[in-house]
């Protein structure tokens, strides 16, 4: 079983360059999630990172109103903050026990931010006209992660109802529609 730190850290690898490529202009775009535009995708994304690096160390989290991170330089500060949730999920026993106030395995919890890094890349590459392809080994494990958590995630209104997929979708397509996005989604900008 492959570590949390190190699937976190291909996702990583795989999101740092659609957030590097995201252009001032297109941050009051529309993205998968209808109720974020770019900017606010990006403030969540970012919160979810920091809060995810404290349930690592079984710290205080704050899930609040996301505050709006893009000013300054947004793109480098998000570079440090997932390095950091790498390396919070790599220290000894990030994977141990219960995370948080979450009740929840850590191992689950820490699939939950790959899964959140992860679709979080597609939505934000979608919704800036980006290529965005999946590390493999993220989608083997976030897949029946997800999938687990999809109906306490769609009571509390984190994922939507499941897209429905033709028979042959790829795993990350399937990935995608479990939470609710329709893989074939595209910005009305391109």
């Amino acid at each position: 079983m492959q570590k949390i730190s190190e699937l976190l850290a291909a996702a990583r690898d795989q999101a740092l360059p659609v957030v590097a490529g995201i252009d001032d202009e297109r941050l009051g775009d529309p993205t998968p999630c209808s109720e974020y535009d770019v900017r606010a995708l990006l403030s969540h994304l970012f919160q979810v990172v920091v809060n995810f690096q404290a349930l690592a160390a079984r710290q205080p989290t704050d899930f609040g109103e996301a505050p709006d991170v893009v000013s300054g330089d947004w793109r480098g500060a998000f570079a440090r903050e997932t390095e950091r949730l790498v390396t919070a999920w790599d220290a000894p026993g990030a994977e141990d026990g219960v995370a948080g106030g979450m009740g929840l395995p850590a191992r689950t919890v820490g699939l939950m931010v790959l899964g959140d890094l992860t679709v979080h890349a597609w939505d934000l590459a979608r919704a800036t006209g980006q290529d965005f392809v999946p590390d493999a080994a993220v989608v083997d494990e976030v897949g029946p992660a997800l999938a687990a958590l999809a109906p306490k995630a769609r009571e509390g209104k984190v994922f939507g109802e499941p897209f429905p997929v033709q028979a042959g979708a790829s795993a990350f397509e399937q990935v995608l529609a479990v939470t609710g996005r329709d893989p074939g989604w595209r910005s009305p900008r391109g």
